[in-house]
């Protein structure tokens, strides 16, 4: 029988584009400070929409990254992933000689792909009398795994590639994968993260009609308000986050700087809805404690939550349900914050956005804030640190993110204060 010895991943670069930063350090300036994204959508008519506003990216130009000519060869979500990738890839050093590009991978998410690709074609077929003339990168646009490959393909990475698709927990999902990979020593390293592009057309009203999207135009500003009695939905974001992740001897090896640790993930389904969560958080409360059992960690060492809380009615509440049961008496000591209330959902990029929050909190011992929540709501416990209004200091040692999507996808990822 074939012994495994699991080896230590951790962090060694990091990339965001998010709608509070433009890259790692203008988002984390952001995030502490407790500045919010939402604004008036641009991107196109709103007249007609019920909601009318976003967390759309500020000041970002593709053609400071790329060519305008391979720009227009992807569509805005993978352009989103190129450029954080690019910061992360540099962060790290793994564009550099002398590293085997043959053990490194890419695993990156995408809950929806191109969304506007497909949306601006299928408008022109109509619109040409459904004479099928389509634009020759139709497809390669449209795919949620051209991502991936298009990372590859510019540094030359052989190693493991393919995407993850678990709507809102896609991102997770990848991190988890690209963890288990590296600990089991079938990669060296592996860029893992996902991007978004979902402010469109057919994105909001898409949303709209699930009645998922706040609609809280007059005061957009404060919309993504987890926790608050009168919060109606989500603020909807794009962007792209992605994380390095590295076999531990291979970054001490090549003169790495090392952020933080991963030490456990987990993935569960609650087996439930199609698009609600488990009114009691059955399937977060499993991810949850299989994530701190795959860490090797009990509920004690646990210091900060990024919660997924939405700012939807049913989900704030039952993902509180299954803290609780995981954490008991101990979740009084435990910081949560929300940090969608700043940056809006990213959706299948979320996950990997809120892990970044989650080692620059165990980085810099500071947890964000959840923002724009005033009146706790029916079924939120009083007695929980929310972290509300302003980041916190404390002593981050470890820190767990939970990311869940329509279907029922949970994924927790669990990172941990470096120590060599």
């Amino acid at each position: 029988m074939r012994t495994v010895t699991l080896k230590r991943v951790v962090v060694t670069g990091l990339g965001a584009l998010t709608p509070i930063g433009n890259d790692v350090n203008t988002f984390w300036n952001n995030l502490k400070s407790g500045t919010g994204g939402a604004g008036p959508i641009t991107r196109f008519d709103t007249t007609e929409f019920k909601t009318k506003f976003a967390c759309e990216l500020k000041g970002f130009d593709i053609e400071k990254f790329m060519e305008k000519k391979e720009a227009r060869k992807m569509d805005m979500f993978t352009q989103y992933a190129m450029v954080a990738a690019q910061e992360a890839v540099e962060h790290a050093g793994l564009h550099l000689d002398g590293v085997d590009k043959t053990q490194i991978g890419v695993i990156w998410a995408s809950g929806n792909g191109g969304m506007q690709t497909f949306e601006d074609q299928i408008v022109e077929f109509a619109q040409g009398n459904f004479i099928p003339k389509f634009n020759p990168f139709f497809i390669p646009k449209l795919i949620s795994d051209i991502a991936a490959g298009q990372i590859s393909m510019k540094y030359g990475f052989m190693g493991v590639n393919y995407c993850t698709v678990s709507a809102c927990a896609s991102s997770s999902s990848a991190l988890v994968d690209a963890f288990n990979y590296i600990r089991l020593g079938k990669a060296n390293a592996i860029v893992a993260g996902g991007s978004e592009a979902p402010v469109t057309r057919a994105g909001i009203a898409g949303f709209n009609a699930l009645k998922a999207l706040s609609t809280r135009n007059d005061d957009h500003a404060t919309a993504s308000r987890p926790f608050d009695t009168d919060r109606d939905g989500f603020v909807m974001g794009e962007g792209a986050g992605a994380i390095i992740l590295e076999e531990y001897e291979h970054a001490v090896k090549r003169g790495a700087t090392i952020y933080a640790e991963m030490v456990g993930g987990a993935m569960t389904a609650d087996a439930y809805h199609l698009t609600a969560t488990h009114p009691e958080g059955l399937g977060a409360r499993l991810g949850m404690q299989r994530a701190l059992e795959d860490a090797e960690l009990k509920p004690e060492d646990v210091d900060y939550i990024n919660a997924h809380a939405t700012s939807t009615p049913l989900g704030d509440v039952s993902e509180l349900k299954g803290i609780t049961g995981v954490f008991g008496d101990h979740i009084t000591k435990v910081n949560i914050s929300a940090t969608k209330s700043m940056t809006g959902h990213l959706l299948g990029a979320a996950g990997a956005i809120e892990a970044i929050a989650c080692i620059k909190a165990t980085q810099f011992d500071l947890v964000p804030p959840t923002i724009n929540t005033s009146v706790l709501g029916e079924g939120i416990p009083t007695n929980l640190n929310l972290t509300l209004g302003k980041a916190q200091e404390r002593t981050v040692n470890v820190a767990m993110s939970n990311t869940f999507g329509f279907g029922g996808h949970n994924a927790i990822v669990i990172f941990k204060k470096y120590k060599a």
